[in-house]
């Protein structure tokens, strides 16, 4: 009876492992088919072109990296919208200072820039103005001026565009033209369409 007893407890040991696996086996499945499924993923939400805050007779300043005033746009009212990261503004007004230390200012109905306050596009009787620039009593940078219903104004590149009719001064030299680009480091500007240019001759030496 003994060996027999024995003999099926050396039975049970030799399949024990086998059945523990088993048993697992048919937990882990019970436990997938009783698991509710996760959750579908929240559908993304998209950001909405409406302004996510307002502002009323503000003042935006940027600083270059030696902490210098660069920049300073100002108007009557602004909107920020978070789908592009653009602030419209009322009524702009900008004041900056470029690398010779000119003072440079500009205006329009409506504008444009981005949140560094690096691009400045002005909708509506646009102007801009750099102020001229003289040293020793001599004039090296007559006043340059710009006027049209849209200007594109990068201000740390000091470039001005437009892709509608623009009027340009520079000192008592004038441009009229359908679309320009005009950049001031490189010193080159591009008139294009119908362009029309007048020159005074500077004072004889």
């Amino acid at each position: 009876m003994r060996a027999l007893l024995a003999a099926l407890w050396e039975r049970f040991l030799l399949f024990l492992p086998m059945a523990l696996m088993l048993a697992l086996a048919l937990g882990s499945y019970w436990l997938v088919r009783t698991t509710p499924p996760p959750p579908a993923d929240a559908p993304a939400v998209t950001a909405t072109h409406t302004p996510d805050y307002f502002m009323e007779k503000f003042s935006m300043k940027n600083f270059d990296a030696k902490g210098r005033l660069h920049a300073e746009v100002s108007g009557a009212a602004a909107r920020h919208y978070a789908d592009t990261r653009w602030i419209e503004m009322d009524g702009i007004s900008l004041h900056s200072v470029d690398d010779k230390g000119r003072l440079i200012q500009a205006s329009a109905k409506r504008g444009l820039t981005n949140e560094a306050a690096s691009e400045v596009q002005l909708i509506g009787q646009a102007h801009i103005v750099r102020e001229a620039q003289s040293s020793a009593g001599r004039l090296n940078n007559p006043e340059l001026e710009f006027k049209g219903e849209f200007l594109d104004f990068f201000v740390k590149e000091e470039t001005v565009k437009s892709h509608l009719p623009v009027a340009m001064r520079h000192g008592a030299n004038q441009f009229t033209a359908d679309a320009l680009h005009f950049d001031n480091v490189a010193q080159v500007l591009t008139l294009s369409g119908r362009v029309h240019a007048t020159f005074v001759p500077g004072p004889q030496k």
